[in-house]
């Protein structure tokens, strides 16, 4: 089937705490899949629901919507009811990655290694004394279930975790031990892994602010790591793709200690997707620029597209 045969619609916006972020991503790929396609639309969502005129027919998806619909498998959903073809991860495999507590049973169970967690939801919270007790003085407090950062709390002894959980009152949540080190991060294109990128952010935390404002943070693409290290770390996030059942692209975060152990945090199945999102800035080091790599992530649903029609 030739390409004039269907029209790639780019999703962004809906209704979530990264919807700006979504908008500047789907912004982005629709410019880039323009270059290649004749017929590529932006459609901005308004709400977490897809636009009744689309037709599996006709049109191919490339979602691009981060956080709450777009990456908890909601929209997967949808999307696999009505027949569309779709770039990205399924349902199931959503499901699983966006809640960082599961995910780290399914790295745990395949011999990733992961840190240890605290999992709980709002009404049963813990006690201070007793987090500390388990994880250690440092410890990162954030929604088992969010993306971006958001929500996270960064925290040093009990009175400062006691403060953050009174200000909990609904949803998932995870505590781990606050590990110091290099913060990497590994893009995955068809479970193939791109550079490993360095992530420096000058405020000192890789929050919600230090990923999106401009200057905040230095990134280091390829990261400067001994070539066996860069391969295990390659080779584990290759591993991350498949037990997770990933599709199409994913982008897997890490930190590095300073004695050289290193331990995933957990795996992003949208990630961002400006010209300087960490996906791109990872598979930049293989060979691909901006326009190939968006290029290549809606090539395997038109390959599905074209077995249907």
């Amino acid at each position: 089937m030739s390409e004039e045969n269907f029209t790639i619609v780019v999703l962004c916006g809906a209704v979530s705490p990264e919807r700006d972020v979504s908008i500047r991503s789907g912004i982005a790929c629709a410019e880039a899949l323009k270059k290649t396609f004749p017929r590529v639309e932006l459609r901005v969502l308004d709400g977490n629901a897809l636009p009744d005129d689309l037709d599996p027919a006709q049109h191919i998806v490339f979602p691009v919507i981060h956080g709450d619909y777009g990456e908890d498998g909601k929209i997967q959903r949808e999307l696999e009811s009505r027949g569309f073809a779709y770039a990205g991860c399924e349902e199931a495999c959503c499901t699983v990655c966006i809640d960082k507590a599961f995910t780290k049973e399914k790295l745990r169970a395949a011999g990733v290694p992961v840190t240890q967690e605290v999992v709980f939801c709002a009404k049963s919270r813990p006690q201070a004394k007793s987090l500390v007790r388990r994880l250690g003085r440092e410890i990162v407090l954030k929604p088992a279930d969010k993306g971006s950062s958001v929500g996270l709390y960064l925290l040093s002894g009990t009175r400062a975790v006691k403060r953050a959980l009174s200000k909990i009152r609904e949803g998932k949540w995870i505590a781990e031990p606050r590990l110091f080190g290099r913060e990497l991060t590994v893009g995955l294109i068809g479970g193939v892994a791109g550079g490993i990128v360095e992530i420096r952010p000058k405020s000192g935390a890789y929050d919600f602010q230090s990923k999106y404002t401009a200057g905040a943070t230095e990134y280091l693409a390829p990261a400067p790591l001994p070539e066996v290290l860069a391969a295990s770390v390659r080779s584990a996030a290759e591993t991350v793709f498949k037990v997770c059942g990933c599709r199409d692209y994913s982008r897997a975060d890490v930190i590095l200690l300073p004695n050289g152990r290193y331990f995933f945090l957990e795996v992003n199945t949208m990630p961002g997707l400006t010209a300087t999102s960490l996906l791109p800035k990872s598979v930049s080091c293989i060979g691909y620029d901006f326009p190939n790599l968006v290029r290549k992530m809606i090539e395997p649903a038109i390959a599905r597209f074209s077995s249907r029609n």
